[in-house]
């Protein structure tokens, strides 16, 4: 089975309340990496109809704060997939209410595993990037894979 990119999109929407803020009125990085975690997740079970769990979240990168008050908006789609597991790419948005201007925040790529109602690795289908962009998306989610297995295999050799 081929499962367009497209069919994983997800948009999350969030507005910024206090208690998600630190004492400058701008939101805890961990709270933007829950939600970017939420919505990563929901991207993956859509690909594969499966339960998932993180296996790594890389390229987290804060640009700009987002303000209390302000609205959190998160875009993930599932950039990649092999045997057991798939790259999901979320870019994070702040939306002003007031004004409607939106600025990138941040973005990450996160690695997630399906499993089976046992709890082991299965098998996931066939990604089938349809447009340009997709098919870069791809080749870039390549290109990080290869990166964070040579990473593993360096962190291996150095353990005793």
């Amino acid at each position: 089975m081929k499962v367009a990119p497209a069919s994983t999109r997800v948009e999350m929407t969030q507005i910024v309340l206090p208690e998600h803020t630190n004492a400058r009125g701008t939101i805890f990085g961990g709270q933007v990496a829950a939600w970017i975690d939420i919505s990563a997740a929901i991207a993956a079970q859509r690909f594969c109809r499966r339960s998932v769990v993180t296996a790594s979240i890389d390229e987290l990168h804060f640009l700009h704060p987002i303000h209390r008050g302000h609205i959190a908006i998160f875009h993930a789609v599932v950039n990649c997939a092999w045997h057991h597991s798939m790259e999901v790419g979320v870019r994070v948005e702040g939306e002003d209410p007031l004004t409607g201007q939106r600025t990138h925040t941040a973005s990450a790529y996160l690695t997630f595993v399906a499993l089976d109602a046992d709890g082991r690795p299965v098998g996931v289908p066939e990604l089938d990037p349809q447009t340009p962009d997709e098919q870069r998306r791809q080749r870039e989610g390549e290109r990080r894979r290869a990166r964070r297995l040579e990473y593993k295999k360096l962190r291996m050799a150095e353990e005793p």
